[in-house]
C-alpha cells in the first residue's frame, strides 16, 4: 500500500482519521529519533532514552491498528487500553530510572504501576459499562489512582529524592511532573466526552474522544521522551 493509498483511505479532512494518521507518523518519527540516538550516551541515561523510544514504538503499532479501525467503523477502545497497558507503565519507568541513582527503588516503582494499572483497569470498565452511574463511578475510581500518582512525584517521597538530587535530574522530574499534572489532565476530557454521567454538559465543545485521547497521547508520550532526551544531553 502506498502512501498516496493510506492518505486516500483515512481521509484526512475527518479530524478523528487525521489524528490518527498524524499520530502514527509521529509516533513512528519520534521511535526513530531515539533509537537513533541510543548510541550518544553512556550507560546512565542509555536505558531511559530506548524506555522513551520503546514508548512511541508500541503507541505508533497500535496506532496504525486503531486508525485502521477507525477507518473502517470499528472501535478502538480495546485496542487503545492495550497500547495504554503497555506504555503508561513504561512512563513511570522513567521516573524511576531518573531517581534511580538519587535513591529510588524498585519499591517505588512497584507503587507506581500498580496505581497506574488501577487507573486503566477502572477507567476501561468505565468506558465499556453499560450501566447508567458505571462511567461516573469508574471514572471516579480511576481519577483517585491518578491524583496518587501525582500526589507521589509533585508531593510525595519521589519528589523529595528530586529535591535532594538536584540539577538536571531535579529539573528533568519537574518537566515530567508538570507532563502527569497537566498533559494527563487531558485524557478525563476524552473520557467524559466518550461516557454518559454528571458531565453530559462537555459535549457541548464538539470534540470527539478520539481526537482528545490521540491529541493527549502525543502530547505525552512524544513529550516525555523529549524530557529525558534533553536531561540526557544537559550531562553529556
Amino acid at each position: 500500500m502506498t502512501l498516496t493509498n493510506l492518505v486516500t483511505i483515512a481521509d484526512l479532512s475527518d479530524p478523528v482519521n487525521f489524528t490518527f494518521f498524524l499520530g502514527t507518523m509521529a509516533m513512528t518519527a519520534a521511535s526513530a529519533f531515539f533509537f537513533l540516538s541510543l548510541n550518544q550516551f553512556d550507560s546512565k541515561w542509555r536505558t531511559s532514552i530506548l524506555v522513551s523510544g520503546l514508548i512511541t514504538f508500541i503507541a505508533a503499532v497500535h496506532y496504525y491498528y486503531m486508525r485502521e479501525a477507525a477507518t473502517s467503523g470499528g472501535v478502538t477502545t480495546e485496542i487503545r487500553y492495550i497500547d495504554w497497558i503497555l506504555t503508561v507503565p513504561l512512563m513511570c519507568v522513567e521516573f524511576y530510572l531518573i531517581l534511580k541513582a538519587a535513591g529510588a527503588t524498585t519499591k517505588h516503582l512497584s507503587t507506581l504501576i500498580w496505581a497506574s494499572l488501577v487507573m486503566l483497569v477502572t477507567g476501561y470498565f468505565g468506558e465499556v459499562s453499560d450501566t447508567a452511574n458505571g462511567p461516573a463511578l469508574w471514572g471516579l475510581a480511576s481519577g483517585l489512582a491518578y491524583f496518587y500518582i501525582a500526589w507521589l512525584i509533585k508531593f510525595g517521597p519521589l519528589a523529595k529524592l528530586a529535591a535532594a538530587a538536584g540539577g538536571s535530574v531535579e529539573k528533568a522530574h519537574k518537566m515530567l511532573t508538570l507532563f502527569v499534572l497537566i498533559g494527563w489532565a487531558i485524557y478525563p476530557l476524552g473520557y467524559m466526552i466518550g461516557t454518559d454521567g454528571w458531565y453530559d454538559f462537555v459535549d457541548g465543545i464538539g470534540l470527539n474522544m478520539d481526537v482528545v485521547y490521540n491529541i493527549g497521547d502525543a502530547i505525552n508520550k512524544i513529550g516525555f521522551g523529549l524530557v529525558v532526551y534533553a536531561a540526557a544531553v544537559s550531562q553529556k
